[in-house]
């Protein structure tokens, strides 16, 4: 048994040795950060231990929101940055922080939203999203806060883009070529289960698509534009909708939503 068992280790280190060391970080740090996200650094925990600190708290519920979004900004950007730095030794700047192909980017950006744009118009007019954007309810009450919420999230989104688009999609890219588009997708996707199911399946296609974009610019950035817009505007539609109580699709919803606004 001992014998069988020294074999199979030194077959397993043999193995082992043969990894890119660099993908293997790259594989298991994004493990460990999805978990340092999920445990300490989301919303759930702070309902679970900071939530009575702040309870009393008139603005308790956007505290709520900014301790995930800077939480998350630390486990998606600030750690991976770190070992990109001090581990593998390259530029933050050669995982997509940087302008790259800004003309290309900017073109594909704008053509991406307003193509969107129809399908977030339909989208928003559906129960499942007006009761879940924008997740944070007192900004359907107040401008401020939804644009103090808003912020927040893109800096969420920031961080988001980069620990898929740039960190796990350039960190691979070397090892995978075009297929490191479609690893980054899987995790991409998984993790907006529990979200419409529209947007999930459309969560396919767009970390695809957004994969691409990166790739073809060198760039997180439009990526990022991309994202951090289309969510805003379906926060921003759906307070609208929710605010004027109209959920058509058709010209004479956009004109009464207008009109209950600046009327």
């Amino acid at each position: 048994m001992f014998k069988f068992l020294r074999k199979e280790l030194l077959t397993l280190l043999s193995e082992i040795r043969k990894t890119d060391r660099k993908v293997a970080i790259i594989f298991i740090s994004i493990a460990l950060i999805t978990t340092i996200s999920w445990y300490y650094t989301s919303r759930r925990f702070f309902r679970i231990y900071l939530y009575d600190y702040f309870k009393l708290s008139d603005n308790a519920d956007l505290i709520e929101f900014y301790y995930w979004f800077i939480g998350d900004f630390f486990s998606f950007f600030i750690l991976p940055a770190v070992l990109i730095k001090f581990l593998f030794k390259e530029k933050i700047s050669s995982y997509g922080v940087n302008t790259g192909d800004y003309s290309t980017g900017f073109k594909l950006s704008l053509l991406f939203y307003l193509i969107m744009l129809p399908f977030l118009w339909v989208a928003t007019s559906y129960p499942s999203f007006e009761r879940i954007y924008p997740h944070i309810l007192s900004a359907r009450e107040s401008w401020i806060i939804f644009l103090i919420y808003e912020a927040g999230l893109l800096l969420y989104m920031f961080a988001w883009e980069f620990i898929w688009r740039g960190y796990m999609l350039f960190g691979l890219k070397e090892k995978f070529g075009y297929y490191a588009i479609f690893i980054q997708t899987i995790p991409f996707v998984i993790l907006h289960n529990g979200k419409p199911a529209a947007e999930t399946f459309g969560a396919i296609a767009a970390g695809i698509a957004l994969g691409i974009l990166a790739v073809r610019t060198g760039s997180i950035i439009y990526g990022f534009l991309i994202h951090g817009s289309v969510l805003f505007t379906v926060d921003l539609m759906s307070v609208l909708r929710y605010r004027t109580g109209e959920y058509g699709t058709g010209i004479n919803s956009i004109y009464n939503i207008f009109k209950n606004i600046l009327g």
